[in-house]
């Protein structure tokens, strides 16, 4: 704990030495997309995409999950995605897997349970994924990104082409970082 404690005490002195000005986000933000990821450790969305504070806007779920939209509870995440899209007016969402993922993982062996819609992979495909750990990592973002095309937020921002969504795949081995092509029906290295 000390370590986080000391490096929270020297934040202020290391944004001056990167020339960032954190006041300028005092009157609030406009962040350039929504990344949905993974609360796993290993997946840093900012040292990822290197990004500045205020541009982007983060949801962190335990493997990545994206709950289809309950229009009679909703949750924090489906707040959040709608904040996103409504009221930040996003422009691009990016929903990023990761290898290594155990949820994916899990998620694949139980896959006849997922409700799976306009995938370019068929229903029963994510059954034979269950010993491939990224191919199940990356069926398991893209069921993420069929999920979140579905909310009613989403839905016109994406006819009216304001909206972009994309899927994204971290390789926590090397540091790699794919692209899904619906075109090639696979993630490609950006």
């Amino acid at each position: 704990m000390q370590y986080l404690i000391d490096q929270a005490r020297v934040f202020p002195a290391r944004v001056a030495a990167h020339g960032m000005n954190l006041s300028a986000l005092a009157g609030g933000h406009r962040p350039r997309a929504l990344f949905v990821s993974c609360s796993d450790a290993r997946v840093v969305p900012a040292l990822l995409t290197g990004i500045q504070p205020g541009d982007l806007f983060e949801l962190r779920t335990y493997g990545g999950l994206v709950p289809r939209r309950d229009t009679q509870a909703l949750s924090g995440e489906a707040r959040t995605i709608e904040y996103a899209v409504e009221e930040l007016k996003v422009s691009d969402v990016i929903v990023c897997g990761h290898s290594r993922c155990d949820v994916a993982s899990d998620a694949v062996r139980g896959a006849e349970a997922l409700p799976v819609h306009d995938m370019s992979w068929p229903d029963d495909s994510a059954l034979a994924l269950a010993g491939d750990d990224t191919a199940a990592g990356q069926w398991h973002t893209l069921a993420q990104l069929d999920a979140l095309s579905g909310y009613p937020s989403v839905i016109p921002r994406l006819a009216d082409r304001t909206l972009r969504l994309h899927a994204w795949f971290y390789d926590v081995d090397t540091g790699a970082v794919f692209q899904y092509h619906p075109r090639a029906s696979a993630f490609l290295a950006l």
